[in-house]
């Protein structure tokens, strides 16, 4: 635990913290001042004291606040501290953000190379020019245009929850008694949101597992969308696993003009499909992809590193196979367990590197050597190895959606349980957010109130 004289630090540096957890159980105290350009950090835990000075460059305060170049400088003495008393250095090195585009893209707006500032973060050089790639491959997409607007549709239904998963989601069994009436509060709030949406870009369709929906249960919510999209708009529907997957379903999505799926992969090991609590095989993932290929939808597909007892070897068959299928995307993310994640509160699953730093350079080298480019990056806490989730697409398939959400450009119109709104106020760089309840019976409960939130955040 860390304790700094400066109150609203502590958060800041605790995220520090979290990327060494060998340093949980030490007290730290930290003290901050400042003479002219330097930036002194003073940490003291035990009978041992630390001093970090650090010289900001003068370019430096033209553009960035005075508070973001204490909270940066006061982290990056934890991170260099830390680093040096377990021997270890962090692919993002003191980088805590969900968003090192975020800072790129700062820099850049300025006139300034972003390189300088990683490297005095100590981001490794590969994360470096991993993210002047994420910004070349979002080039086509990337707008910040006042009242674009992006429509989410949040079906939190699947058959059953994966050990590593913290969603709100419960297997269907437990929830289905709900679905008439959530499907009916969807429609409600779909009808109110058609005068809100302006410069509609694309329409996601998450989860849960959407496919977990009877067919007749799908086409109202596809139904309810129609009127909505726009022509040409991306449209997204995050199928996920091939244990619901149906022509029947795909003939739907095809009917109301989807363009994009995702099938949710996560592994093609048979030993971990099981581990994670899947009820379905690699064989099974690989049949769905076949079912889908003649609809000629953009197919997304997801792997997770890291997963339970997953070997290097393992995972580097599932990155071998995705790319044998030649989807149009393929996420590569990196094993994140939070609170609510069943191998998080059941095992002592140990978030370390653990061969993940292998398993990840095989996979940018493989998918770039397949004709990929990263368009999009974020990263969790709790990540293991502290290293990142990334997007990797064909020439011209980026997903828009996946985009706008990331970089935070354009509104995102959010409907259902555990959907997150936000208005993007770029004149004034701030973000407006609603959040709707997590709880399914709470948010039936509600949804009038929710409705005239979003009237008022979009109005």
């Amino acid at each position: 635990m860390v304790t700094s004289k400066i109150p609203w630090l502590d958060p800041e540096l605790m995220d520090v913290i979290r990327l060494f957890p060998e340093a949980e159980d030490l007290e730290i105290e930290h003290e901050y001042e400042s003479i002219g350009l330097m930036f002194r950090n003073r940490f003291r835990f035990g009978a041992s004291e630390l001093v970090f000075d650090d010289f900001a460059p003068a370019g430096d305060y033209l553009h960035v606040p005075e508070k973001s170049l204490i909270k940066r400088y006061a982290k990056l003495a934890l991170y260099r501290m830390l680093s040096k008393m377990f021997e270890r250095k962090l692919p993002w090195g003191a980088l805590t953000g969900i968003r090192p585009t975020r800072l790129a893209y700062i820099e850049l707006g300025h006139g300034a190379d972003f390189r300088p500032l990683f490297e005095q973060m100590q981001v490794f050089e590969e994360n470096t020019r991993l993210v002047a790639r994420v910004i070349e491959g979002q080039k086509e997409i990337y707008e910040k245009r006042e009242g674009n607007c992006d429509l989410f549709v949040s079906l939190p239904f699947c058959p059953t929850k994966c050990v590593y998963c913290s969603f709100i989601t419960a297997p269907i069994e437990k929830t289905r008694q709900f679905m008439p009436a959530y499907l009916s509060a969807l429609e409600r709030e779909l009808a109110a949101a058609k005068p809100l949406i302006k410069n509609l870009r694309s329409v996601y369709i998450g989860g849960g597992t959407p496919f977990v929906l009877e067919p007749e249960e799908l086409e109202r919510v596809l139904k309810a969308i129609a009127p909505l999209k726009e022509v040409g708009c991306e449209y997204t529907v995050e199928a996920g696993r091939p244990d619901v997957f149906t022509k029947e379903k795909l003939d739907l999505c095809k009917k109301y003009g989807v363009t994009r799926i995702c099938i949710n992969a996560q592994s093609f090991s048979n030993r971990t499909l099981a581990a994670i609590g899947r009820r379905h095989s690699a064989e099974d993932v690989i049949k769905a992809f076949e079912l889908a290929k003649p609809y000629g939808f953009d197919i997304n597909c997801d792997l997770i590193a890291g997963l339970t007892g997953e070997s290097i070897e393992e995972f580097k068959v599932s990155v071998d196979t995705a790319i044998a299928l030649d989807p149009a995307n393929i996420t590569v993310h990196t094993l994140c367990l939070k609170k609510g994640a069943k191998l998080k509160e059941e095992s002592s699953h140990a978030l370390s590197d653990g061969g993940m730093s292998e398993m990840i350079a095989y996979s940018r080298e493989k998918l770039t050597g397949a004709g990929y480019e990263p368009y999009y990056l974020y990263r969790q806490k709790y990540m293991a190895g502290a290293h990142e989730n990334v997007g990797w697409a064909k020439p011209g398939k980026a997903c828009v959606y996946n985009v706008d959400v990331m970089e935070e450009t354009a509104d995102n119109l959010a409907v259902g349980s555990n959907a997150i709104s936000k208005r993007v106020i770029l004149k004034e760089g701030r973000i407006e957010r609603l959040a709707s309840p997590k709880d399914i019976p709470t948010y039936l409960e509600k949804v009038d109130k929710i409705i005239e939130e979003k009237n008022e955040l979009f109005s």
